[in-house]
């Protein structure tokens, strides 16, 4: 059990984690609350979402889940309004949750999927940015976080659908950065996870051996590693 004595480097924090209800997500919000934040938990499944809250109160962590479908109309509007309610600042905002549309040639691109991608990975990411921007600069020290892929600065054969959502994503990231860097403290960084054994990454590599790749929890130490930091904003990195 974690001592509830001990002074952890995010105590009286708030932290806001989409995708929060599996792979890097999840393990980001579990050690965020390790770390003595109270973190909101975001994303579709309410009995996953139930479970990383599950493992956060064992060790004594604080958590609230917030089920939420990021493709809904008005539902990042509502969860602002609920979250703002309670909290007048949000410090952490790490956004984990993306769609990875099926990978094909851009011919042969299904429409339907490919909107799908990109209203989770672009309009939701613009909107979370809009909804959260007040309560993120009332933070002394807030922290953006985009969870991103190599292929949105580095096309790849097959990889366009998602690949352009992706690249759109960090631009809003760094455009939005560079909007609010010299009138708060808030500050904005893109990470690149690398091979992760996640859901999504089997997915797209069905024929990979998931014991060949790092564990979520290794990306996950280093966002907690990151917020911490007084990063310039748009430092990016990826996860070796």
């Amino acid at each position: 059990m974690t001592d509830n004595s001990e002074i952890k480097p995010l105590d009286g924090q708030l932290a806001l984690v989409t995708g929060a209800s599996r792979g890097i997500g999840a393990a980001t919000a579990i050690a965020l609350a390790a770390a003595g934040a109270h973190v909101v938990l975001t994303g579709r499944d309410v009995r996953a979402l139930e479970a990383v809250e599950d493992e956060i109160h064992a060790f004594g962590g604080n958590s609230t889940i917030a089920p939420l479908d990021l493709a809904e109309e008005d539902g990042i509007a509502r969860l602002a309004a609920a979250i703002s309610g309670r909290w007048d600042t949000l410090d952490i905002l790490v956004i984990a949750a993306a769609v990875l549309p099926p990978l094909t040639p851009v011919t042969q691109i299904n429409s339907k999927s490919f909107g799908q991608a990109l209203t989770v990975n672009v309009l939701a990411t613009q909107a979370l940015l809009a909804a959260f921007d007040p309560m993120l600069k009332r933070s002394e020290n807030g922290r953006v976080i985009g969870i991103t892929s190599s292929v949105g600065a580095q096309p790849r054969a097959y990889w366009a659908a998602y690949g352009s959502t992706k690249a759109a994503f960090e631009s809003l990231l760094d455009s939005y950065g560079q909007e609010v860097q010299n009138i708060s403290n808030l500050r904005v960084a893109i990470l690149d996870p690398g091979a992760t054994r996640t859901a999504m990454r089997s997915k797209a590599y069905p024929g990979e051996d998931p014991a060949t790749v790092k564990e979520p929890t290794v990306v996950a130490e280093k966002i907690i590693s990151l917020v911490q930091q007084d990063f310039a904003t748009g430092h990016r990195e990826r996860v070796g």
